[in-house]
């Protein structure tokens, strides 16, 4: 976790933040709006795509916002300090590909179901824009995966993925047959539905869902889970983060397959075609508002059942005691 820096900033300094919003949900536009408005108070800039601006009929210079307008997204988050959020998990993973490039910390304000990736939630905006105005904040490196799809050992597909690279059949009548690699050794053959190969941020996605572990943010690993595998050996395994997972889609498999990165870039995977998944060299950077342990947003986020827990910990905190 990286503390940022709280010395007084120039005033000189122009501040900039990046505001990405889900403008198809009314509460997601008022919320974007609560945001330009208070923001542009404060003095920083905020930065939309155009066609965001458009759903929320917001113009530079127009009734004394601080509005900049772009329209591509390759470079919409450099010089941005941070990037706000407001949506669903769906939209935080859009962000990332937005900013993977610039590094731009990303901060979540949670509008979905269960929104793990999000910092806060939507009835905390007022406490979350002053923290923003008065920077207080840190940032949480995030793993991610460097992904590439080979053919007769041409590369002719490379992504990068925060959550998940999800191998998938790409017929529902037909089974994908693939062998699975560990570090240039192999390891299994399945006839399957599919593999995920998941980040510890991205346990408690797909993966999760797929009968994955949940791993700890701290902990750099990758998971690789089968997808409904015909096989004695198909268990969810965790290599670690220099480890070289591939996949390879056998040639005399009737099935093709699909390659997905975040559920949100994809390419199709031919018989022969070969997936290599490793750690990726940049991280997604994520926003953190509390330094709540990880097992705390577990039990929020999934409401799990704790209650008439009488352990060490809830008696400090009835006490007092900060630990």
């Amino acid at each position: 976790m990286t503390q940022l820096d709280d010395h007084a900033p120039d005033p000189a300094e122009t501040r900039r933040v990046l505001l990405l919003a889900h403008t198809g949900r009314a509460e997601a536009r008022e919320v974007a709006r609560a945001f330009v408005e208070s923001l542009s108070g404060h003095g920083v800039h905020v930065r939309l795509m155009s066609q965001e601006a458009a759903d929320l009929d917001l113009v530079p210079d127009r009734d004394g916002l601080l509005v900049e307008v772009v329209d591509g997204e390759p470079d919409a988050g450099h010089g941005c300090e941070l990037a706000v959020v407001i949506g669903g998990d769906g939209t935080i993973l859009r962000a990332a590909e937005i900013t993977h490039d610039s590094g731009t910390p990303v901060l979540g304000i949670n509008l979905g179901h269960v929104g793990f990736l999000a910092e806060a939630e939507v009835d905390a905006v007022d406490t979350t824009i002053q923290a923003i105005v008065d920077r207080r904040y840190t940032t949480d490196d995030r793993l991610t995966l460097d992904v590439r799809v080979t053919q007769d050992g041409e590369v002719v597909w490379r992504s990068f993925a925060l959550n998940e690279a999800s191998v998938e059949k790409a017929a529902r009548e037909r089974m994908l047959e693939v062998v699975l690699e560990i570090d240039d050794r192999p390891l299994s053959r399945w006839g399957c539905d599919g593999v995920v190969c998941a980040t510890p941020t991205g346990s408690t996605a797909y993966s999760f869902s797929a009968g994955g572990p949940v791993v700890w943010p701290g902990v750099e690993a990758v998971t690789v889970v089968p997808l409904s595998a015909h096989a004695l050996f198909a268990r969810p395994l965790v290599v670690a983060p220099t480890s070289v997972v591939a996949i390879e889609v056998l040639t005399r498999s009737d099935g093709a397959g699909v390659l997905w990165c975040d559920g949100r870039r994809t390419v199709d995977l031919p018989p022969g075609a070969r997936i290599e998944v490793r750690s990726g060299a940049t991280p997604v950077r994520l926003v953190r508002l509390h330094q709540a342990p990880f097992t705390d947003r577990l039990v929020a986020k999934f409401d799990l059942p704790v209650a008439g827990w009488r352990g060490a910990g809830e008696r400090r905190r009835r006490e007092g005691d900060p630990r």
